[in-house]
């Protein structure tokens, strides 16, 4: 009896001690990588807003020039605050690049990032993160179909708002071959952004730059 309890407190302690050297090794790991991982992270950000607006139009970091978006203070369609970036040129703001959701996809939510110019256009449009029907609704995606790059240069005066639609809804953005309501919400979707943008173009580029001045929305800056 006395040799079964040794035999179990040394099993036990055996337990402990590679349990130990396991959560020292994991641990290791994670602090020898963890800048290697975020640096990665940050360059394949960087690389997604470069898309919409080229670093030949700017002199900043975008990622480093940013306002924090509160969910209750937009109708983007945020679930989580999110950054807005801002791209300058000579420290003038040339376009921004807002986040926006369309919660209303076929498969659930569809994260975009839309990037307006000063003037109100649009730079370029992006979908970040989808769960969209392979073959049918992902070609949202620019990695499926050059859908997404129509809206480059649209306006909410060009189209008009009765084009802000799919043509089945009697609008100027096609829709998809078996696919509807993917288009119609990454429309709408981008569609809000545009307006976001109009509401506060005071302030995300400046009071001498032709809009309509309004209070912000985002809230507090993070």
């Amino acid at each position: 009896m006395q040799l079964l309890g040794q035999s179990i407190t040394r099993n036990s302690a055996l337990l402990a001690l590679f349990a130990l050297f396991t959560a020292l090794l994991i641990g290791g790991t994670w602090l020898a990588t963890r800048d290697t991982i975020a640096l990665e992270q940050r360059h394949a950000e960087e690389k997604a807003l470069l898309e919409i607006v080229p670093r030949e139009r700017h002199d900043n970091s975008m990622l480093d020039d940013t306002r924090t978006l509160r969910p209750e203070f937009t109708d983007l369609g945020l679930r989580e605050p999110r950054p807005l970036y801002i791209a300058r040129q000579g420290g003038r703001a040339v376009a921004v690049i807002v986040p926006v959701v369309a919660r209303d996809g076929y498969s659930g939510d569809i994260e975009l990032i839309v990037g307006v110019n000063a003037d109100g256009t649009i730079a370029g449009v992006r979908t970040v993160k989808h769960r969209e029907t392979p073959g049918l609704g992902d070609k949202v995606d620019l990695r499926k179909s050059q859908w997404i790059l129509d809206f480059t240069g649209a306006s909410l005066d060009n189209p008009k708002p009765a084009g802000w639609a799919v043509r089945k809804d009697g609008g100027n953005f096609d829709q998809f071959t078996g696919a509807t309501i993917t288009p119609r919400a990454v429309v709408a979707a981008v569609q809000r952004a545009l307006r976001y943008v109009q509401r506060e173009r005071a302030t995300l580029f400046g009071p001498g730059v032709p809009g309509r001045d309004s209070t912000p929305e985002e809230g507090p800056t993070a």
